[in-house]
Parts: C-alpha cells; sequence; structure tokens
C-alpha cells in the first residue's frame, strides 16, 4: 500500500533546505518520492495513496545513544502497579537497583515501556551494547533498530535533542527514494523549535513503514 505522509514543514536531513509542505511517499517499508505535496506534485502523481496529513515539522528519525545505560542500567516502573511503591521516576544508580533486585523479565518489561516512551520521541534507533536478553528481544520487538555503541557525547537521555548543538545531530540518516521509511513528526512552527521545545512535541513515528507512535 501506498501511503503519502505530509506536514507543514518537511526537514529531509541535515544540511538541507526546509521544504514547506513537503510529503513522503511511503511504499512498504521504504521511501518510494520525496518533494512537495502540492495538487500537481506527489498526491497528482498518486491520487489512490493513503494520505496522513501532520501538523508541524516531518524529519528523520531520530537516534539515541547509549541504550545500556537508558534500558539496561534504568529501571521504568510500571504505572499505576509499580508507582505507588517505588514512584513515577525511573530508577538509576548501583544502590538503588541492587535494592530492588529486578529479575531478567522485569527488565524485559522495563525495556517495553522504555521503548515506549522513545518512540514517543520520534526515535527509530538505538545505539549501545545490550547483554540482557530480554532487554535485546524488547528492542527488536519494538521495531526500533539496534545499532553498534556510539559515543553518547553527554548524559544518555530519552530525549535524543538533550544536549544536542542543533537537532539534526540527533537525525539518524536522511528522508530519500529507496531509503527506508522511519522518520518522525514534531508539532513544532518550524526547525528552529526542535531544540527549543524538544522531543516531547512528537505527534507521529514511522519506522519500517509503520506508524508505530501516534499522539492521541
Amino acid at each position: 500500500m501506498l501511503t503519502l505522509h505530509t506536514a507543514d514543514v518537511l526537514l529531509s536531513g541535515p544540511g538541507r533546505t526546509p521544504l514547506p509542505a513537503g510529503a513522503v511517499l511511503v511504499e512498504g517499508d521504504r521511501i518510494a518520492r520525496v518533494g512537495p505535496y502540492e495538487e500537481e506534485e506527489l498526491a497528482a502523481a498518486w491520487p489512490h495513496a493513503r494520505v496522513r496529513r501532520w501538523p508541524g515539522v516531518l524529519t528523520p528519525g531520530l537516534l539515541v545513544r547509549g541504550a545500556d545505560v537508558l534500558l539496561e542500567r534504568t529501571y521504568y516502573p510500571d504505572d499505576p502497579y509499580e508507582s505507588a511503591e517505588l514512584g513515577a521516576d525511573p530508577i538509576s544508580g548501583a544502590e538503588a537497583l541492587d535494592a530492588l533486585g529486578p529479575t531478567e523479565s522485569r527488565w524485559g518489561s522495563s525495556a517495553r515501556r522504555a521503548t515506549q516512551k522513545l518512540l514517543a520521541r520520534g526515535v527509530v534507533a538505538v545505539a549501545g551494547k545490550l547483554t540482557v536478553p530480554a532487554v535485546r528481544t524488547a528492542v527488536v520487538r519494538s521495531g526500533l533498530t539496534l545499532l553498534p555503541p556510539a559515543p553518547a557525547g553527554g548524559t544518555p537521555s530519552l530525549d535524543p535533542f538533550a544536549g544536542r548543538a542543533s537537532a539534526e545531530e540527533a537525525f539518524h540518516g536522511a528522508l530519500d527514494a529507496g531509503a527506508p521509511a522511519r522518520f518522525a513528526v514534531f508539532a513544532v512552527a518550524g526547525p528552529a523549535e526542535l531544540l527549543t521545545q524538544g522531543a516531547t512535541t512528537c505527534v507521529a513515528t514511522v519506522t519500517g513503514g509503520r506508524l508505530l507512535h501516534r499522539r492521541r
């Protein structure tokens, strides 16, 4: 099935000029075309494509580094079942984790909750060495791409924009015909607001051509 994703602004990759009313045509798990949405452009050429219209800026999906820290050294309590006892905030630090003593199964459940938080921030890939099998399984099943470790460039964070000098530093690849269909849309006025307002403005995340997060 062909799906045409269009937003107020398309920022297709690092160093590229933002395109007002740009669109990405997705066929299966790949990008078929990138360009203006206007009637004489993509919308006219593929009139039978399903159209998804998004507010804000459409960008390449984001990359988070330090997955081992975020997923195997940070525990995310299950709300509401554990929050009364543990609180709602993530738990980290050797002493606190030793006291909690999570099993491998519990680490896997924590990782599943974390991957949902990442998808809700436009993340499509994580980099790091994961050694807990249940955590690796949770990442793979979530649809996120697992990459080898890479320098974090600061404290690992669920927000890929945190500590970045520019939003483009968090992009995972670019949006080109033939490339994997993995991108995100943020409800901001323009690219300049991505850093100031953060990844929690994400309204949609697509990876492998599938819409894995949509803000309700």
